[in-house]
């Protein structure tokens, strides 16, 4: 147990995981957020999802994101969160998609994991809703996906049962301070500064109208036209996403992406036509050099949890598991 006391900055996914673990271990915690509508925790599309992601380059990324798939479990039966084990279709509409998916597998198959291929008939046999261009495909079950908003309520919740403070300005003078405020953290220390970036993305979200197809049951995550499109089922409807841009802090959802999404995810799944669109987000996840977060001491009681990239909610029991070894080391580099 340590009474040392610990203010997290931001209270996204990342920031309320670190202090929900770093309370139940007897820290003193205050989580410090001023709160934002683009937090990436909260514009997500909840995929857990390290080996539809993997891509050669990033077998780093790849291991740690297996390692902490590996706690979601666990992580998710302590808050009472529910996971969807229904697994992943990773799709393809025409000749160079499929060659992307070939791709993948070899690159999966190199790393020792391993993706089915699908033919078209299996793919509609899996999802019959799926769209006449979807020609061939990969099914990878191992992929998981959550509701991040039940998460980050969740989170929350636990967080407070664990005497956790909430603010929007600091009030506690804490001995640690960890700044995990996601594509804000650049502007929280010096050594940040050049390592974290924004990158906007802008999802949707739908609802099924009466009388329309239900959801599909898998994730899909498709190439269209070289596109890529995620749709996500959630009760009664789907999360669509994402574009990904370079565009700093720009808050606004434009045209173009709301068409873009639209059109590609009605090639892949064809009954979205009479859905409800009830929500266009845009949100900024922290980019980093490598694709790999930053977790470690900036300066003597000063550490970083941010950088996760397109992996927030998957790395969170990973990253603050790694935090709260830190916090345990007493506050040195």
């Amino acid at each position: 147990m340590s009474t040392s006391g610990v203010t997290v900055l931001g209270g996204g996914v990342i920031g309320l995981s670190v202090a929900w673990f770093a309370a139940r271990d007897g820290f003193a915690v205050e989580v410090v957020d001023p709160g934002s509508p683009h937090g990436g925790s909260w514009v997500a599309g909840g995929m857990l999802a390290p080996i539809t992601e993997a891509w050669p380059g990033d077998e780093d990324v790849l291991a740690l994101g297996v390692e902490s798939l590996a706690r979601w479990p666990a992580f998710a039966a302590d808050l009472g969160v529910a996971l969807s084990l229904v697994g992943t279709l990773a799709v393809a509409t025409d000749v160079a998609d499929g060659e992307v998916l070939d791709q993948l597998r070899a690159h999966l198959e190199s790393q020792g994991r391993s993706a089915t291929r699908l033919t078209r008939r299996e793919l509609r046999a899996a999802e019959p809703g799926l769209g006449p261009s979807v020609r061939s495909g990969l099914s990878v079950p191992g992929d998981l996906s959550v509701d991040n908003r039940d998460l980050l309520r969740a989170l929350r919740a636990a967080c407070a049962r664990h005497g956790v403070r909430f603010a929007t300005e600091s009030t506690q003078d804490h001995e640690i301070t960890v700044i995990a405020a996601g594509a804000w953290s650049r502007d929280l220390h010096p050594l940040l500064r050049e390592v974290i970036r924004p990158v906007k993305g802008e999802i949707l979200r739908l609802s099924a109208r009466p009388g329309a197809l239900p959801p599909p049951r898998h994730t899909v995550r498709a190439q269209v036209s070289s596109r890529p499109v995620y749709l996500v089922p959630r009760a009664g409807g789907l999360v669509l996403g994402a574009t990904q841009y370079e565009a700093g802090f720009d808050p606004d959802v434009t045209v173009g992406g709301v068409r873009d999404l639209l059109r590609d995810a009605e090639v892949v799944w064809p009954a979205i036509a009479e859905y409800a669109l009830t929500e266009c987000a845009a949100g900024f996840r922290a980019g980093s050099p490598d694709n790999l977060p930053v977790v470690d001491w900036l300066e003597p009681g000063v550490l970083a949890a941010t950088g996760h990239h397109r992996n927030g909610l998957l790395l969170a029991p990973v990253t603050a598991r790694r935090v709260l070894d830190l916090l345990r080391e007493g506050g040195t580099r």
